[in-house]
């Protein structure tokens, strides 16, 4: 997760087209090769190997299920049924779609680059199109994000705006035509660098969308990813912040929203593993926008370092607030320091690089959540995110926390 990478070489290995078994034989020699060739060779590859045999084990047992099914149902029931699934699910869109409006957003993140999106519903044909077109043009940076990142974020975004338990499946989202300018930041051409577009602008992308749509506050919009490590240790990790408010609900304080979809390592077992102490993890009180109702806090982690590291940043909300919606305020902006062990204070940015020594403590304070509606005793007109906030009043059934 390199915080400055600006080629795709620069973030890994790359597996294009490869053949991971073959005849029956899973390929470890070659793929152990692989692993350990180009300019940034895995540190761990046999970590690597293991979690590809889990992969392959876990396919095998799906298609032995898959098979099983077959022999008991027959070939045209168990069809039958995927079909219905898929149907079901495109229905349940297609109901959510009948009571949206159109709307749109400019997203601008941290680096000053904008997300726009469109959302134009065809209320005859039950259909809705979803246009990035005006979004900035592909980064420099690694900010880019694959158009299977995009038309992931926009998959779970209405997923999340149908009230029904449905599975998650491709049905979803034959009502929704998704439009995404070639070669800018949402759609980028090899050997463009991504690390950051899939857990940055993945987030980037949903915020955009639920204020296009009126829905809610903007929440995480980051996944606050901290990566650190030396010759002989390497760890990555995902920190929760606060969730945006919606009409009729509060924001969750220190919680993972949206496109993180992690946990964190349990505090005994990064300390039994790695030479660092968790010195603290508090909720961040007050960084939720006020209103209404309230966006959630966000959160404080105090990582205290043994041995000497680097510590490798990819963060968001870190210049711009996470918007509040119909009226509510901002949630707050995040910060990130090092605490040196002679006491100095080292401001880093969003994305940023740091060695640190034994002893320096590594301080990630995460955004707040964006409030819903005014606060009590304030009028504030105009206030929040542009058109969205009345599409938030007239259509608070969208979403219900």
């Amino acid at each position: 997760m390199p915080a400055f990478s600006t080629t795709l070489a620069e973030e890994g290995v790359l597996f294009d087209d490869w053949l991971l078994v073959e005849g029956g034989r899973f390929r470890e020699a070659e793929t152990e090769a692989l692993l350990r060739s180009g300019p940034h060779p895995s540190r761990d590859p046999a970590t690597n190997l293991a979690d590809l045999r889990a992969q392959v084990a876990a396919n095998a047992k799906g298609v032995d299920e898959v098979r099983a099914m077959i022999a008991h149902f027959g070939l045209d029931v168990v069809q039958a049924y995927m079909r219905h699934v898929q149907d079901n699910a495109e229905e349940a869109v297609r109901r959510v779609i009948d009571r949206l409006g159109d709307g749109d957003y400019d997203y601008e993140t941290d680096s000053g680059a904008h997300i726009r999106v469109r959302v134009t519903v065809d209320r005859e044909a039950r259909t809705a199109a979803i246009d990035f077109t005006g979004t900035s043009p592909q980064l420099a940076t690694n900010l880019n994000a694959p158009a299977a990142v995009t038309t992931a974020a926009v998959l779970y975004v209405f997923r999340t705006l149908v009230d029904a338990d449905i599975p998650l499946n491709d049905g979803c989202l034959r009502p929704l035509r998704i439009v995404l300018p070639e070669r800018s930041m949402l759609s980028p051409e090899y050997p463009a660098a991504v690390v950051g577009g899939n857990v940055e602008t993945s987030q980037a992308v949903t915020g955009a969308l639920y204020a296009a749509l009126g829905v809610m506050a903007e929440g995480t919009g980051t996944m606050n990813n901290v990566t650190f490590g030396n010759e002989r240790h390497q760890y990555y990790e995902t920190l929760s912040s606060g969730s945006g408010a919606g009409e009729g609900f509060d924001g969750t304080a220190v919680v993972q929203t949206h496109m993180t979809n992690s946990r964190l390592t349990d505090p005994e077992v990064l300390e039994w593993r790695l030479p660092v102490l968790l010195e603290s993890y508090a909720i961040r009180r007050g960084s939720g926008g006020a209103g209404q109702w309230r966006g959630g806090d966000g959160g404080v982690r105090r990582i205290r370092f043994r041995e000497p590291m680097t510590v490798s940043l990819l963060t968001g909300h870190r210049r711009v607030p996470p918007y509040g919606m119909a009226g509510g305020e901002p949630g707050a902006l995040a910060r990130n320091v090092v605490e040196r062990v002679d006491g100095a204070v080292v401001e880093l940015a969003g994305n940023d690089v740091v060695d640190v020594a034994a002893g320096d403590v590594l301080v990630v304070e995460t955004p707040g959540g964006g409030g819903f509606g005014p606060a009590p005793g304030t009028v504030r007109p105009g206030s929040g995110v542009g058109g969205a906030q009345e599409r938030a009043r007239e259509r608070p059934d969208l979403l219900k926390g």
